[in-house]
């Protein structure tokens, strides 16, 4: 039971990067890929219709851990304080600046709450990609379950440890290029005109970026957490997640040279699920590895819920999913087509 929550759980995190990775790749890109402000709106009328609904599977991989993980959620929490706040914060406004653009002509006001929609998008994969480091680096816990981390402090992964160091702050970069790559082949795929052709051409530049610095968090990683690789090998759904990612990064590829600009965003959806579920195969049962003695670690087995709740919540879970499933089917399919900047005072 233990083992199919943390397997639900990593669900949630990957659907969170695939579906709300393409808003902040949007936001990231809408300065290099909108010039005038109708080419803006149009970003915007791209993203629009699902931005906040994208957000609803983070609540949900918070809701699943508080369910089966109370401990992992409750040390993480605590341990992570000062970068759980800055990604609310990074959240809040991203909100902001794409609800409150568009009420005011002035072009000051516009510019400023793009410039806001520019720094938080790029700001959230960055922080998430650390928190990624983290999990694979391993962390402080204590004997009691605890741990603290101070932004950074020594900026290195096998000195005094601090939220950011060279591994985590490499794994912030990796996973901003790869929410470029995603959020510049979304763009290709919903938006047309002089838009389209810039997202186009911005994600030929990311991909060999992303390739090289994919290699390089690899075998950063290798070196660091050997134990993950041992993992990996031993594990049929860590190699079938590779086979995913590998084959999702070819086919954005393929894809993106012919033309198809939905199978190119659908490739690098599978190359992003890929990894994040090679990188769960690979660390469980562990969520948080402690740096100070392995029996201090936080795993599925010594956090987990009382067996009553997990079987209790697993009668629950499927029909919250599939109700999810089947609204973004309809949001995607009402809003299939090329997005268009909407007429001023009617939407973004």
């Amino acid at each position: 039971m233990e083992a199919l929550w943390f397997a639900l759980a990593a669900v949630m995190v990957a659907a969170y990067v695939v579906m709300d990775g393409f808003d902040f790749g949007a936001g990231a890109l809408h300065l290099a890929v909108a010039r005038s402000d109708r080419e803006r709106r149009q970003v915007l009328a791209a993203i629009g219709p699902y931005w906040d609904g994208n957000e609803v599977w983070l609540l949900a991989a918070g809701g699943v851990l508080f369910l089966a993980f109370p401990k992992v959620l409750a040390s993480g929490l605590s341990g992570f304080y000062l970068a759980i706040f800055l990604l609310l914060w990074v959240l809040i406004l991203r909100g902001a600046s794409i609800e409150l653009r568009s009420h005011v002509t002035d072009g000051m006001w516009r510019s400023f709450w793009d410039g806001v929609f520019f720094l938080a998008s790029a700001l959230a994969p960055v922080l998430l990609g650390a928190a990624l480091g983290n999990v694979l680096r391993g962390v402080p816990v204590r004997a009691d379950g605890w741990f603290a981390l101070p932004l950074w402090e020594s900026f290195s992964p096998r000195g005094a440890l601090g939220i950011l160091d060279w591994y985590t702050v490499l794994c912030g970069v990796t996973a901003l290029v790869a929410i470029l790559h995603h959020g510049a082949l979304f763009l290709a795929w919903k938006t047309d005109g002089e838009v389209r052709a810039r997202s186009v051409r911005l994600a030929g530049v990311f991909f060999p970026a992303l390739v090289a610095l994919w290699l390089l968090a690899t075998l950063a990683t290798a070196r660091l957490t050997p134990a993950i690789f041992r993992a990996l090998g031993e594990r049929p759904l860590a190699w079938l997640a590779t086979v995913i990612f590998l084959a999702g990064l070819s086919a954005s590829f393929v894809a993106r040279k012919k033309g198809n600009d939905l199978a190119a965003f659908i490739g690098s959806s599978a190359f992003l699920l890929g990894v994040l579920a090679a990188s769960a195969a690979s660390v469980y049962p562990t969520w948080l590895e402690s740096t100070l003695d392995p029996s201090f670690s936080l795993t599925a087995t010594n956090s987990a819920a009382g067996a009553y709740s997990l079987r209790v919540g697993l009668y629950w879970w499927p029909v919250g999913f599939v109700l999810a499933l089947v609204y973004f089917t309809i949001l995607f399919r009402f809003h299939r087509g090329k997005a268009q900047a909407a007429a001023e005072g009617e939407g973004y």
